[in-house]
């Protein structure tokens, strides 16, 4: 059974396939992707990569958590699921919030 990892303290300049390329030195990785910030365009500096059991998950662990790569120290650990979130209040943004035309 395939086991994700989240990897943080990638360098920005980082390409999925470099993050996969890594991995694999650890075992088969079945999917590597790196979180892009979608107003930017720009790496978020986190990934998550799959390997294909627990045992090369547990290898990856030991041999990159608090690594260097490319100058900067990884953070590598098995990823939690993602919680719900609750969700944004319209709240004050500042700016026109529109109305009608006021007569005095």
């Amino acid at each position: 059974m395939a086991t994700k990892l989240y990897v943080g303290g990638l360098p920005y300049s980082t390409q999925e396939d470099a993050l996969k390329e890594l991995f694999a030195q650890a075992g088969n990785v079945v999917s590597a992707v790196i979180i892009m910030d979608k107003m930017s365009g720009r790496s978020k500096g986190f990934g998550f990569v799959e390997m294909d059991s627990a045992d090369a998950a547990a290898k990856a662990i030991s041999m990159f958590n608090d690594q260097e790569f490319e100058g900067r120290k990884l953070t590598v650990n098995e990823a939690r699921p993602m919680e719900a979130r609750p969700p944004r209040s319209g709240g004050d943004r500042g700016g026109y919030s529109g109305g009608g035309r006021r007569e005095y």
